[in-house]
């Protein structure tokens, strides 16, 4: 699924709810700073991790899996009540970050 096609499912979800009136910049992105809060407490004492996370028990997964959609969700929300096309500006930075950071 797209960015956009995830922006057009949030905003029907929050329309259907009638919680636009709620999903000001500020309030989207205080949301998403408690989101990934949340987050970084999966991580908090567990210090490094293997990539892959092999030693972690499926139920864990799942978990960091929610609280990483949450994340996302309130990011693609953000962007497109601010009327940022996030895929294009995505693109765009990583461009501008290998002109910037060029391999050695």
């Amino acid at each position: 699924m797209s960015l956009k096609e995830l922006a057009m499912k949030l905003e029907d979800f929050a329309k259907a709810r009638d919680w636009e009136k709620y999903h000001s910049p500020r309030n989207l992105l205080l949301a998403m700073i408690g989101e990934v809060g949340e987050l970084s407490e999966i991580f908090q004492w567990r210090g490094e991790v293997e990539k892959g996370l092999p030693n972690w028990e499926e139920s864990e997964k799942e978990h960091l899996g929610e609280e990483l959609s949450d994340v996302l969700l309130y990011l693609i929300r953000l962007a497109d009540i601010c009327g940022i096309d996030l895929s294009h500006a995505a693109t765009k930075k990583i461009a501008k970050n290998a002109i910037k950071y060029p391999p050695n």
